[in-house]
C-alpha cells in the first residue's frame, strides 16, 4: 500500500486534492461518499479513499475564470495553486464519483454519469491535459462549476520516504441535489457511501486498508452532528500542511506527526492539538496514538 524507505531525500510533492462528499446520516450524523483504488493503482493501490488526484495544467488554465464561482476566504489561503486544487477537486469528484455541483444544480444522476463517459471518451481521443477537456465540456453547456461549495478542511503532504508525493487539501461538498455517488470502475473498483464509525469499524476488523489522512479524517468527522457543522469543524483547523515523518522506535515503524517528540517540528498544526501525535505500524494499520511532549 505504501512505498516507504528512510533513505529517500524527498522528491518535490505534487498538488492533488481529495474531495469528501457528504450527506446527512439517517441515524443523524453524516455518511462520507468513498471508493476503492484499484489493486494496480501505483500509490495506494487497493485502499480505501475519498475521491481525488493530481492536479493537472488544464485544472489552472486561467479560462477558467468565467466558469466558476468566487472561492470562499478559507479556500484562497492555499494561495496562487488554490483554484487549480478546486478545479480538480471537482473534475475528480466527476471522474471517480459521478459528483459534480454546478450553479442551478442542472445535472441529475444520470447526467452526471453521461458528462463522466464524454470526459473519458475525449480523454482517450487526445493527449490535452484533463482540465482542459473538463473546462470546454462545462464552457460548451454555459455551466458554472459551483467551486464556492467546496470548503476546505485540512492539508496533509506525503512524507518524504513516500515514493510518490503529493501535497492535498481536503475539502468537504455536500452532496448536490439528485445526485447518487458511482464509481469510474476504472481506477477506482468499489464505491459505497459510510458513516464515519462504520468504516473505521471495518478497518479496525481489518476488512479495508486506510491510510493515516484518511483513517484521521473518519475520526473527525465522526464528530459532526450534521453536516451543517463542516464549517465549524474546518475553522478549528489551520491549513498548513500535515506532513508526517518516518521514525523507528526499535523495529517499531512510526510515522511522527508536527508536536510529536520525534518530528522535526516540536509544535502541533492547529486542530491537532487533541489529536494522534503519531501513526504507529500495527498488523499491517497504521494506529494513531498520542505521545506526551516532553
Amino acid at each position: 500500500m505504501l512505498d516507504l524507505d528512510p533513505n529517500r531525500d524527498g522528491v518535490v510533492p505534487v498538488p492533488a486534492a481529495t474531495v469528501i462528499i457528504g450527506r446527512p446520516a439517517r441515524e443523524g450524523g453524516v455518511e462520507v461518499f468513498c471508493v476503492k483504488r484499484h489493486q494496480k493503482s501505483g500509490f495506494l493501490g487497493g485502499a480505501v479513499v475519498f475521491p481525488g488526484g493530481k492536479v493537472d495544467a488544464g485544472d489552472q488554465h486561467a479560462d477558467w475564470k468565467a466558469s466558476h464561482t468566487p472561492l470562499s476566504e478559507r479556500a484562497q489561503v492555499l494561495g496562487a495553486g488554490a483554484l487549480g486544487f478546486a478545479i480538480a477537486a471537482l473534475r475528480e469528484t466527476l471522474e471517480e464519483a459521478a459528483i459534480l455541483p454546478v450553479v442551478g444544480d442542472p445535472l441529475d444522476a444520470a447526467a452526471a454519469l453521461e458528462l463522466r463517459a464524454e470526459l473519458s471518451s475525449r480523454g482517450k481521443l487526445t493527449e490535452a491535459p484533463a482540465g482542459d477537456i473538463f473546462r470546454t465540456l462545462i464552457q460548451n453547456r454555459d455551466w458554472v462549476l459551483d467551486t464556492a461549495r467546496l470548503v476546505p478542511l485540512w492539508r496533509w503532504t506525503t512524507p518524504k520516504a513516500e515514493k510518490r508525493r503529493f501535497e492535498t487539501p481536503f475539502y468537504w461538498l455536500d452532496l448536490p441535489p439528485g445526485q447518487l455517488g458511482e464509481s469510474d470502475q476504472h481506477e477506482t473498483t468499489q464505491g459505497f457511501w459510510s458513516t464515519p464509525k462504520a468504516l473505521l469499524q471495518r478497518w479496525e476488523a481489518g476488512e479495508v486498508f486506510l491510510a493515516p489522512p484518511t483513517s484521521r479524517s473518519l475520526e473527525l468527522l465522526g464528530e459532526l452532528g450534521s453536516p451543517g457543522d463542516v464549517s465549524a469543524l474546518a475553522a478549528r483547523h489551520s491549513l498548513d500542511p500535515i506532513c508526517p515523518e518516518l521514525k523507528f522506535e526499535g523495529q517499531t515503524t512510526i510515522l511522527a506527526l508536527p508536536g510529536d517528540p520525534l518530528h522535526s517540528l516540536t509544535e502541533p498544526i492547529q486542530g491537532g492539538e487533541d489529536g494522534p501525535t503519531r501513526f504507529v505500524l500495527e498488523d499491517g494499520r497504521f494506529i494513531g496514538k498520542r505521545m506526551p511532549r516532553g
